[in-house]
């Protein structure tokens, strides 16, 4: 139980900080809310992935539901910074 909430937190931050990269302009948020937006991207992406999509259960690394859940953080940080008024640069 510990491990698996280490290792979300843990790949919440690495699918954040991939979002944040993808989009263009500086995002003015926290690392925290990075981290949290980073961890819903990726319950949300693999839930599409599975759930939705039908996606098969890999041995390894899911790089499709990994691709989704940057994608659907990174449209998370854009709907966050659009609702706090906080505008990129």
């Amino acid at each position: 139980m510990v491990t698996t909430i280490i290792v979300t937190v843990i790949l919440g931050a690495i699918i954040g900080a991939l979002a944040r990269l993808v989009l263009p302009g500086k995002q003015h948020i926290s690392t925290l809310v990075t981290v949290i937006l980073g961890i819903l991207g990726a319950l949300i992406g693999s839930w599409v992935w599975t759930g939705l999509l039908g996606g098969g259960d890999t041995a390894g690394i899911d790089w499709i539901a990994l691709i989704i859940g940057v994608i659907v953080a990174a449209l998370l940080i854009v709907a966050y910074t659009s609702m706090t008024g906080r505008k990129r640069v």
